[in-house]
Formats: C-alpha cells, sequence, structure tokens
C-alpha cells in the first residue's frame, strides 16, 4: 500500500530562489523534504521516459545498454551493485534483469514507494548517501544517474563512502548536470543559449520558504572540481563521457533540449575505479 506523501507547502506558496551558502545537514535536510514532496509528480512527468526497467543515464537518452559503461551485459550476472539516488529504481530493476545483486538507495522515502510500486525483488534502503549503511567492501560496483552528487554540499563525503564499500577493482559510474550548463539560464529555448552567470561561482543554488528556510539545494562544482574531488577521494577517473543530443529524442527536460543539446553538453558522466 503507497503511503501518502506528507504535508505540502501552503496552496500558492511560491519558493524565493538565491544563491548562497548551504552546508551539508541543510542541504540533506532540504533535498529529503522536496523529493518526499516531488516525486509523485516527477514519476508522472518523467516516469515514461525513465521506462519501468531501462537504465537511462540522463536527459539525452543515453542507454547502458549501448554505452556499457559499468560493464557488458554479460558481465553483470552475479554482481554485487549499488545504486545511490535511485529514485524509483529504474536503473537497479534493469540491473537485475542482467543477473545483477542491485541494491536500491536513496534519501527520499517516497521515491523508494515508488520503486515499491512497480515492484522487484531488490532490497531499498532509505539512507543519506554520505553515511552508507554498508560494510567495508561490500559491492562490485556502484552507480548514480543524476542522484545524490548534484544535491550534496560535500561530494567528497559521498565519494569517499562508496569508495570504502567498493571492493578493490571495483567501478563507480556517476552523471551530474555537465558543470558548464550553470553559466547558461534553465531554459531549453533560444533565451538559454547567453551565458547569464559565472561558471566559476560556487555558490548553491537554494529554493527557500518565507522564513530563509532551504526547501530545495543544487550545487555546482567545475569540470576541474569534479577531477580533484575523485582523486582526494581515492578513486581514478578512467573516462568522462558527455553525450551528444541524439536525433531520435525530440524532448524537454527542464533545460535540456534538442536545440541546446546539439551546441552545449547537458550532461557529464564520470567513470571511476577503485585500485
Amino acid at each position: 500500500m503507497i503511503q501518502e506523501p506528507g504535508p505540502l507547502e501552503p496552496e500558492g506558496f511560491e519558493p524565493e530562489a538565491t544563491r548562497r551558502d548551504s552546508g551539508v545537514a541543510e542541504s540533506s535536510r532540504a533535498n529529503r523534504g522536496w523529493w518526499d514532496r516531488n516525486a509523485d509528480e516527477y514519476q508522472i512527468e518523467h516516469g515514461t521516459f525513465l521506462g519501468d526497467d531501462r537504465f537511462v543515464w540522463g536527459p539525452e537518452g543515453l542507454d547502458e545498454v549501448e554505452a556499457e559503461l559499468l560493464g557488458r551485459p554479460e558481465e553483470l550476472k552475479g554482481k554485487d551493485v549499488l545504486e545511490i539516488g535511485a529514485g524509483a529504481a529504474q536503473c537497479s530493476r534493469w540491473l537485475a534483469a542482467q543477473g545483477a545483486r542491485p541494491v536500491a538507495l536513496d534519501l527520499s522515502h517516497r521515491q523508494l514507494q515508488h520503486a515499491l510500486r512497480i515492484g522487484g525483488s531488490f532490497p531499498l534502503v532509505c539512507a543519506d548517501a554520505g553515511a552508507l549503511p554498508f560494510g567495508d567492501g561490500s559491492f562490485d560496483l556502484a552507480c548514480s544517474a543524476y542522484g545524490a552528487l548534484p544535491f550534496v554540499a560535500d561530494p567528497r563525503l559521498v565519494l569517499g563512502e562508496v569508495r570504502r564499500v567498493l571492493r578493490p577493482g571495483g567501478r563507480f559510474v556517476f552523471s551530474v548536470t555537465h558543470p558548464v550548463r550553470w553559466a547558461f539560464p534553465d531554459e531549453p529555448g533560444p533565451e538559454g543559449l547567453s551565458v547569464s552567470s559565472s561558471y566559476f561561482d560556487r555558490t548553491p543554488y537554494v529554493e527557500q520558504d518565507e522564513q530563509g528556510r532551504a526547501v530545495y539545494v543544487e550545487h555546482h562544482r567545475t569540470l576541474g572540481d569534479r577531477v580533484r574531488d575523485i582523486v582526494a577521494s581515492g578513486l581514478r577517473l578512467v573516462d568522462l563521457v558527455e553525450p551528444q543530443w541524439p536525433a531520435w529524442n525530440t524532448s524537454e527536460w527542464g533545460g535540456w533540449s534538442p536545440l541546446r543539446g546539439n551546441l552545449i553538453p547537458g550532461t557529464a558522466i564520470f567513470v571511476c575505479e577503485r585500485d
């Protein structure tokens, strides 16, 4: 039985968008609440594109079937895989179909209720990615398609935890908003093609209520920041994938669109390994 979500903001409430500092605890609290409140709308709006059992790395539609960033499908059989920021666990469902043993983890209880609604025989875990509730060396692989990393104040906490739970030789692949996109407005049309802010401004994007409490937080890192975070966490970067927008994808998703996707990258996928 799917429970009803928690209380929403008052009717007519519009959060104030700003750029300001937001620490680990505030970011976690705000984003847990945001995803719990918005999980239903998110699944209605994007569920068809994501499918129930596809592994899609981002709005461009790059599919793990084609990308093989975690390895060839036949190599996934029997592997223990942690999906971080799983949402409704579409990626975990695809991994299970390949014979892997996935665990789907998400900060949002409501998102995991949608995973229950769709179904699957793998574990669902509600936890913060910065404090993974697993023993050292528990997984062969880890993955995150736009999960956790864009929303945490200290990505090294997450990366360090991922390294800890990976076995030697394990691989972690994660996708995030391409850092270049932060310099452009979040608009899919022509108005989103002109630089409007500094690429080097790392000040978080925050939506806050009338009392100044954050209700949504997203953090910006430059490409160099991402590489340094990976290396400092004891992982080795082996590839950086910037998907081009495919001709078949005519959809828009926030600031992603065919117009923008043919001109600037919208997603960055980091392929990392633990030695």
